[in-house]
């Protein structure tokens, strides 16, 4: 049997517009206050790209950009480009493939990944097979999202939620213990259609009918929808924690989906994880859906130590959900 060899991050680069859209801004948009919004979610702040000619895949190449920077690496170098995203450019050409020309990763192959909020987690797992099974070297993993394109801000249940943002990581071969251990994925289908996009698909095409009924932008059944993230996500962390041999002791930082603070407590506490160990940036940038995890990961990236035990958890639409192992790797 050929010898399994493991991927770690080398590099994480970000992006984020510097447009912010505050409470006090929403307030003047719809009936909401920032007192409402800081309580129930804990967001402070969003980004938001305000540039009628740039979108998600703008936003993944700057963030991918700065990501191959940092590790002094040719765009050429690298063998595949995943992208998670529920924002695309178009629904084709792939976003990854627009991100692939405007690096000039000439010898890359690139596509896109839809898992809504758990895209990253998704991508980044997958990104990491390519090197487990000795067929790439370097794998350029981004999460982006320009949530605002697909966000009624006329919707004080979801328009105080999302912003937008990127993050990058640089996958690599690791020659050492550290990288990604395990993993754990799972869905489940929404038939219940508690969070989803209702129309710009096969099922339901652009007519002047769903664009006046906004049935472009994001709906949402809050409650359903946060009683099974913080479910999902402290069973899913469980998971891994079990087949690992570890506890909470022996996890030195948690890199949560920035969905809700509220969400994001409860699962620490369902876990047993004290709250000094878990990344939280929502004050400032909402959910970036694919975006949050590479984005914490980002703004952690000093305090992190090379062997840091990481566990990095979502939920999102789809119904999706997962959680990664992985040992830091970067000196």
């Amino acid at each position: 049997m050929p010898e399994i060899k493991r991927a770690k991050i080398t590099a994480v680069g970000h992006f984020l517009p510097e447009n912010r859209l505050s409470n006090s801004d929403l307030e003047k948009m719809v009936e909401t206050n920032d007192d409402w919004i800081r309580s129930r979610t804990g967001i402070r702040e969003r980004r938001i790209l305000k540039d009628d000619d740039k979108a998600s895949a703008y936003m993944g190449m700057k963030a991918a950009q700065e990501a191959l920077d940092q590790r002094g690496l040719d765009p050429e170098e690298i063998d595949v480009i995943v992208v998670g995203t529920v924002t695309p450019d178009y629904l084709f050409p792939a976003t990854a493939c627009l991100i692939q020309k405007s690096i000039g990763a000439t010898n890359a192959y690139a596509f896109d990944l839809s898992a809504a909020c758990s895209g990253f987690l998704y991508s980044l797992t997958t990104g990491a097979s390519f090197i487990e099974s000795g067929r790439a070297q370097k794998v350029l993993v981004i999460g982006s999202d320009k949530m605002s394109s697909i966000t009624d801000y006329s919707d004080r249940s979801t328009c105080i939620l999302f912003g937008d943002g990127a993050g990058a990581v640089v996958l690599e071969v690791s020659d050492d213990d550290t990288g990604i251990i395990d993993y754990s994925h799972h869905s489940e289908g929404d038939t219940e259609k508690l969070l989803y996009q209702p129309a710009g698909g096969s099922m339901n095409p652009a007519t002047e009918e769903t664009v006046q009924e906004n049935q472009h932008f994001v709906h949402q059944d809050g409650q359903p929808v946060f009683r099974k993230a913080i479910t999902n996500m402290t069973k899913v962390i469980t998971e891994v924690l079990d087949n690992n041999d570890l506890d909470t002791d022996d996890i030195d930082w948690l890199a949560p989906h920035q969905a809700n603070k509220r969400i994001i407590d409860a699962t620490s506490n369902c876990v047993g994880l004290d709250k000094s160990k878990v990344m939280i940036n929502i004050q400032d940038y909402g959910n970036t859906t694919s975006g949050t995890i590479p984005l914490c990961l980002y703004d952690w990236k000093d305090r992190l130590e090379f062997g840091d035990n990481l566990i990095l958890a979502s939920f999102g639409g789809g119904l999706t959900w997962g959680a990664i192992y992985l040992k830091w790797g970067i000196k």
